[in-house]
């Protein structure tokens, strides 16, 4: 099993969520996050005065899956969230050891 998270644009994440679901995706957890990376932020105006935002508004999404569904998870978000502009995100797939559903007591994919 394997863990994908992806750190996306907040506007994409509607798209996201549709193209996961029509790949079988049925269970996503989604966070609100800030951060930055090669984006590095811009500058504001507020009553006269400029001030930094360097930490962007930004959705991180964690999927847990089986690992032959990982290249269709991966394409799906890839597609569902690029806009061709800098700052569209990052994906990265982790390895997930257990996996336990706590109302039944499942393990493993059973459990996903």
């Amino acid at each position: 099993m394997k863990k994908v998270e992806a750190i996306i644009k907040p506007f994409k994440l509607e798209e996201v969520k549709e193209a996961l679901s029509e790949i079988g995706i049925s269970g996503i957890t989604a966070t609100d996050v800030k951060g930055f990376g090669r984006q590095k932020g811009h500058t504001e105006l507020y009553r006269g005065a400029e001030y930094v935002v360097d930490f962007l508004p930004k959705v991180k999404l964690e999927i847990i899956c089986t690992e032959e569904m990982v290249p269709k998870v991966i394409e799906a978000i890839e597609n569902a969230a690029k806009t061709g502009r800098i700052g569209d995100g990052k994906i990265f797939v982790l390895p997930v050891e257990e996996v336990v559903r706590i109302r039944t007591g499942e393990r493993g994919p059973d459990a996903i």
